[in-house]
């Protein structure tokens, strides 16, 4: 089956400005048959296309499903697209939202810094009061990271988990005070006085 790419897809809305909705909607149909191939690199370029869809105002609540598919992904270049799709469209009543919980958080516990990245930006945009409460743990253990990265992403996303789950910040708050306090090596670019 050919498949469009993003490529191809904003090519074409470029070209039909007058049939713009019609063309989406024929695209939208592709992107559904995509999304049911056994092919996540299918499935994974169907929901960037349907990413771009929804940054021109169209719906992609109805693929939920298919972006957790494509946020479980191995490859990284799948979850990224997926992280990205979910931050977009999920909200607090998309139903889906819970299957995510142990997926996110073996992505918290991932070897690879980007994907404990793409996790905790992901939950940033989407995360509710149950998962803050099941995830929060996870995140504080990442403040204390080797990795600056990590810890700084992780020391970030906490005011969103407090936000849900305010019962977090006194667990959290010992380990919050000593990162402000720990002294931070000096930049090789900043001035010496």
């Amino acid at each position: 089956m050919f498949e469009k790419t993003l490529n191809e897809l904003i090519r074409g809305v470029r070209a039909h400005p007058d049939m713009e909705a019609k063309y989406i909607s024929t695209c939208m149909d592709e992107c559904r048959k995509e999304l049911r191939q056994e092919s996540m690199d299918a499935k994974a370029n169907a929901v960037s296309k349907l990413c771009y869809m929804h940054m021109l105002g169209y719906d992609m609540g109805w693929a939920a499903f298919h972006l957790v598919e494509v946020m479980s992904s191995k490859k990284f270049c799948h979850k990224r697209i997926g992280y990205l799709a979910a931050a977009q469209s999920f909200t607090p009543e998309t139903d889906v939202l819970m299957l995510t919980t142990n997926m996110i958080k073996k992505d918290l516990g991932d070897q690879s810094q980007y994907t404990i990245g793409t996790a905790i930006g992901g939950l940033a945009q989407f995360a509710t009061a149950d998962l803050a409460r099941d995830l929060a743990h996870d995140i504080v253990v990442l403040t204390t990271s080797t990795r600056p990265y990590v810890r700084k992403k992780a020391t970030l996303v906490l005011y969103k988990i407090f936000l849900q789950f305010p019962d977090a910040l006194r667990p959290a708050f010992t380990r919050l005070k000593d990162n402000s306090m720990t002294p931070r090596p000096r930049s090789s670019h900043a001035r010496s006085t």
